[in-house]
């Protein structure tokens, strides 16, 4: 055996990696997206760090900075006792299941009509997705002029089956239907094109089968599209309560968390106790305990979707 022969029973392709990918053109590889993840570092992790070195202490202002003193857990016993905190906590959970069902179950129903076009199908896409291309502070100043109890077309068309023109705002309730209109409005295409692109890839001939087999349209969907959709779903899901949890600016432009705080997310909350009473721990408590509760429902969305992709594999 010469003195570069391979040892018995080894190859070449042992020596690289699980991926297939030799050594040297994986350290290419780290190196070429060492830049992307230095600048994804600087922006989110330093930042998300510091907030909770922050909301772990007492943040002294004054005119040259802060300074962080009395290191406790003082803040966050505060967060969790204040029925603020609590109120928006219940607000942003039920605003996030109510949001996401009827965007999910619109968004379902604008796909399987999207998917039986065929030469209008490029030019609807294209309209639907204007409310989301738009600018969130825009469409909710939008919304704002509609709902206004003055000159508003939503009180106004209310008004005719009332004695009197509706303060839409004016209420816990309609406020809270006002923002989920807006929503509903701007975030229903994206759930649409999410469903589109899975139901395109569902091969035609399984549905061929099941007409064939005397199956119905609500039986075909309900048997077949839906189950083979979960995966899509459960994507659409995800990217729903992720955005719908940390909402800010639709409750910002058009109740500002009113009326009173009925109204008022976590996102509103920690972003007033941090700027405008200056309470810089308490801000970033409020911040890391609504970060912790999306992490933990992200944990819980992955591993249903992985469950399911797990059940698929199985079938």
């Amino acid at each position: 055996m010469t003195a570069h022969a391979w040892p018995p029973g080894r190859t070449r392709a042992a020596r690289t990696r699980p991926g297939g990918r030799p050594p040297r053109r994986s350290r290419v590889a780290w190196w070429y997206t060492a830049p992307t993840l230095l600048v994804v570092a600087l922006v989110t992790i330093f930042p998300i760090g510091f907030s909770v070195v922050m909301s772990f202490s007492r943040v002294e202002l004054s005119s040259s900075g802060f300074s962080f003193t009395d290191w406790s857990t003082d803040n966050y016993a505060a967060v969790l006792q204040s029925p603020v905190w609590r109120e928006a906590l219940v607000f942003t959970v039920l605003y996030t299941l109510v949001s996401v069902a009827v965007e999910l179950v619109l968004g379902v129903l604008v796909a399987l009509v999207l998917e039986r076009l065929t030469a209008a199908r490029g030019w609807l896409m294209a309209l639907l997705l204007i409310p989301w291309a738009m600018i969130t502070v825009i469409s909710a100043q939008l919304w704002s002029y509609i709902f206004n109890s003055a000159y508003g077309a939503a009180s106004w068309l209310l008004g005719l089956f009332t004695d009197e023109p509706p303060v839409i705002l004016g209420t816990p309730a309609s406020a809270f239907s006002a923002i989920l209109v807006a929503d509903v409005w701007k975030t229903t295409p994206f759930v649409a094109i999410i469903v589109l692109a899975g139901l395109v890839t569902i091969d035609r001939s399984v549905y061929e089968a099941a007409e064939m087999d005397g199956s119905g349209p609500w039986s075909t969907f309900w048997r077949i599209t839906l189950p083979l959709l979960r995966t899509t779903l459960a994507i659409a899901v995800l990217f729903r309560v992720l955005q719908a949890f940390g909402i800010f600016d639709l409750p910002f432009v058009l109740t500002s968390g009113g009326p009173g705080t009925s109204t008022q997310p976590l996102a509103l909350l920690g972003w007033r106790v941090m700027f405008q009473n200056l309470n810089m721990g308490a801000g970033a408590a409020v911040a890391a305990s609504t970060a912790l509760i999306v992490f933990l429902a992200c944990l819980l969305c992955l591993r249903a979707f992985r469950a399911q992709v797990g059940e698929e594999e199985v079938r």
